[in-house]
């Protein structure tokens, strides 16, 4: 049982270079740029890249804060060449949010499945710090954002300051599905899109 353990402690160890070379390549960085923003060593990083020099938490800290992805990921995360990123639903007043990134700060992405005739009671209008970004997949939502009220169907973009007194509802008698892209203050998007051309 010890052999056992001793086995698949030494492949999860084994696994972590390809892992960190692919998040390196992915976010097309180089090991001289990765050097600076931790203080590691080009060769070490290298060799630690290609699995000739065994992961240490020492190592492993600043290369987590430097990818933005928990130390967890790092160790333990699907096999490398897997982009999907395996998250638990979130039930949030109602809805069921999937998040699609796991960076810690900056922008977080969601998708987000609106029940029949949500929320199914009168609107109010809430404002917060941040930014918005929200495209209907399927379905349509309505959109209150100051005072305007915008009907999106599938396709539609909508882009906001949270700041402005905002409310999203589902009208229909069927769900509607919608990716959500959440930022903080100031960072913002910058879609650019022309409404439809009413024929």
């Amino acid at each position: 049982m010890a052999k056992d353990d001793e086995t698949g402690f030494s492949g999860v160890l084994s696994a972590v270079g390809p892992r960190l070379r692919a998040m390196r390549v992915e976010r097309g960085g180089t090991l001289g740029q990765l050097s600076a923003d931790t203080g590691i060593s080009v060769s070490t990083l290298s060799r630690l890249e290609s699995g000739q020099r065994k992961p240490t938490l020492e190592l492993l800290l600043p290369l987590a804060r430097a990818h933005q992805v928990p130390l967890d990921e790092l160790v333990d995360a699907p096999e490398t060449g897997d982009p999907r990123i395996h998250q638990r639903a979130i039930q949030r007043h109602g809805l069921t949010m999937i998040p699609l990134t796991r960076r810690p700060g900056g922008l977080q992405a969601y998708k987000i499945i609106y029940p029949a005739r949500w929320p199914g009671g009168p609107l109010e209008q809430q404002s917060h710090e941040g930014y918005e970004w929200l495209y209907v997949l399927s379905g349509r939502l309505r959109l209150l954002l100051g005072e305007h009220d915008v009907t999106l169907t599938a396709g539609e973009v909508a882009e906001f300051d949270t700041r402005t007194p905002h409310a999203i509802t589902n009208p229909e008698p069927r769900p509607a599905e919608a990716l959500g892209l959440f930022g903080p203050q100031g960072e913002r998007i910058h879609v650019r899109a022309r409404p439809a051309s009413r024929g």
